[in-house]
């Protein structure tokens, strides 16, 4: 039975202890819970123009699609990682260039 890492493409992803920390960090936090592609790709990029090179931004899905779609979405704008938490949440850390 394949996994999900065998049907996805996704950005690197973060241990719990470093996702904590990011998101305490967080510039900018979207929760993008219930929301479906193409919205959380259209919020992360408003996101990332509100902000300044070097800021984070941090949005919180429970739509696995956006753990792809979004990095992609935001391009060469942000350096992307992600968080699974284990119960169908995902944060995708968007860090601005």
């Amino acid at each position: 039975m394949p996994s999900i890492d065998d049907v996805t493409n996704t950005p690197d992803e973060l241990s719990d202890d470093d996702a904590t920390e990011l998101f305490e960090e967080a510039d900018l936090v979207q929760d993008m819970m219930g929301e479906v592609c193409p919205y959380p790709q259209v919020e992360a990029k408003k996101g990332l123009q509100q902000l300044e090179s070097g800021d984070l931004l941090v949005q919180e899905t429970d739509h696995v699609p956006c753990t792809e779609n979004v990095p992609r979405a935001v391009g060469d704008d942000a350096d992307a990682k992600v968080w699974r938490s284990g119960d169908a949440t995902y944060r995708i850390y968007l860090r601005k260039r």
